[in-house]
């Protein structure tokens, strides 16, 4: 295993730590954003055959810049294949700055949930300094899975959704027992399913569970084995438990997430999310649909009442 510092950046004394590149099997990285709250999401490299296969971009053109020092650290900066894991921009706003010869692969669903959410995550921190960065769409889509061949390494790519969304990707590399999950799986952070399902999450999770991964690349957080998956699926099954019966009780989402004792949950980064967790619950138990913008951004707003401010996001 070989730690790499990306390009430094210069950060105030509350913004979390500059990325890291850690090896996590032969020629497979992983590209760390502490500390792995709102934005600062995880990418993966995998060099194989003269080739490179890039798993994600970030939210920022500056975070995008330190992400193409690390290509550059192992490999070249331009991969030949990008995959994102789900449209949420911080996984896909430096989709921009590569360039042509870079495809952009993806679930089918991915092209047209990145078109309706636009630059909107820019609206909700408007503090952030975004930089030059757009919306880049898929230019490869797919239906339930595909297997990509990188020289001599097989990478397969399975849809596990609808669980953080409708559109999840893993990017599973088998003969080396890593497993890039996207935001399917969170360490050290609270799960997040409103625009996906906590029912769609867990079998989602019983399925990453039977792949028997050695590593797990989550999309923020830590690199964990797979016993973060495990975690994942403790909370989950907890969020599915107080929704039934906080709902019983007559109890708003955001009045249940405040009565409730986070117990061993506490520790995870952002909990807020809880509110947001519990709305997806009851509509999964009601058989609703995806949530339409003004729900995503209602509960955010219940999000933010609930954390006593707007969450921080240090892209």
């Amino acid at each position: 295993m070989v730690s790499v510092p990306a390009r430094p950046a210069a950060r105030s004394p509350a913004e979390p730590g500059r990325p890291r590149l850690e090896e996590v099997a032969d020629n497979v990285y992983a590209h760390i954003q502490p500390d792995g709250g709102w934005c600062l999401n995880n990418a993966g490299i995998l060099v194989a055959g003269g080739r490179t296969l890039l798993v994600d971009t970030a939210a920022t053109e500056r975070r995008t810049l330190m992400l193409r020092d690390s290509l550059a650290a192992v490999a070249g900066e331009e991969p030949e294949v990008l995959v994102n894991t789900h449209h949420h921009s911080d996984h896909t706003f430096g989709n921009s700055l590569f360039g042509p010869r870079t495809l952009v692969v993806a679930h089918h669903d991915t092209r047209e949930e990145s078109r309706a959410a636009g630059l909107g995550l820019q609206s909700l921190w408007p503090d952030v300094v975004w930089g030059a960065v757009s919306v880049r769409l898929p230019d490869l889509g797919y239906q339930d899975a595909l297997t990509l061949h990188l020289g001599p390494l097989r990478v397969e790519l399975i849809h596990v959704g609808p669980a953080h969304t409708t559109n999840d990707t893993v990017v599973w590399v088998p003969e080396r027992g890593v497993l890039f999950t996207g935001d399917v799986v969170m360490s050290g952070v609270t799960p997040y399913t409103l625009m996906g399902s906590v029912e769609g999450s867990l079998t989602a999770l019983e399925r990453l569970r039977a792949l028997r991964p050695r590593v797990v690349v989550p999309g923020h957080g830590p690199v964990a084995g797979p016993e973060v998956i495990d975690t994942n699926l403790a909370y989950l099954r907890w969020v599915r438990d107080l929704a039934t019966e906080s709902a019983a009780a007559g109890l708003t989402p955001l009045q249940a997430a405040r009565q409730t004792d986070l117990g061993p949950f506490a520790e995870l980064l952002d909990a807020e999310r809880l509110v947001s967790n519990l709305h997806r619950a009851r509509a999964d138990a009601a058989g609703a649909g995806a949530f339409g913008p003004e729900d995503i951004l209602s509960s955010f707003q219940e999000m933010t009442e609930y954390h006593g401010g707007l969450p921080a996001c240090h892209a």
